[in-house]
């Protein structure tokens, strides 16, 4: 049976018109060492972020999950090690949603590690002269909810989850704020999924 990796990348948000994750996603190969790539858009929307990704999962059956989001001024792509139980939106989701301090989950645990081999990733991005690092933040938007319940759905299971945020593409990039060329993007996410 073909083993899978199911890979997402965001709608654009915040008034972009374009958003590196899915910019970058689509344009993966179809396949990476013994994995076929299943890629998927996904809103981003509280809520309906996850179901979305947990409804593909259930089709699919995915070896792993890894989903792709921006992060605007990050000069590196970054593979998140944690997701907290925590939603603070500093601005609304592409459905006017903006909850502030509450829970993912109420009553659920603090945190989740992501369960991607998240420093060998890093790892080998870095192997080929790309920028890449750990980050300890997913931020507390929609990213952050997605990857904190992922990690918990699949909690206790085989199918490793996690989280990679890339950087902005030079054009949504204003004077002085990082960003890096699409093809650097690809290469790098296509290294990530190498190590799996």
């Amino acid at each position: 049976m073909q083993k899978k990796i199911l890979i997402t990348g965001f709608d654009p948000f915040g008034g972009e018109k374009i958003n590196p994750s899915w910019e970058a996603v689509k344009l993966l190969p179809d396949f990476v060492g013994d994995y076929q790539i299943v890629k998927l858009q996904i809103p981003t929307v509280f809520g309906k972020a996850a179901r979305t990704v947990l409804e593909k999962a259930r089709e699919v059956a995915p070896h792993a999950i890894v989903c792709v989001g921006q992060a605007g001024g990050r000069a590196a792509v970054t593979p998140e090690v944690i997701g907290i139980n925590l939603i603070e939106a500093n601005i609304a989701d592409n459905e006017g949603n903006q909850p502030c301090g509450v829970p993912v989950v109420d009553g659920g645990a603090a945190a989740y590690f992501a369960t991607l081999p998240v420093r060998e990733m890093v790892a080998k991005i870095k192997s080929e002269n790309l920028p890449s690092a750990l980050s300890f933040s997913a931020g507390a938007f929609v990213c952050n909810e997605l990857l904190y319940t992922l990690l918990r759905s699949f909690d206790g299971t085989k199918t490793r989850v996690g989280f990679i945020h890339v950087p902005f593409l030079p054009e949504q990039a204003k004077p002085g704020i990082p960003s890096m060329k699409i093809d650097d993007i690809v290469r790098a996410l296509t290294l990530a999924l190498s190590v799996l």
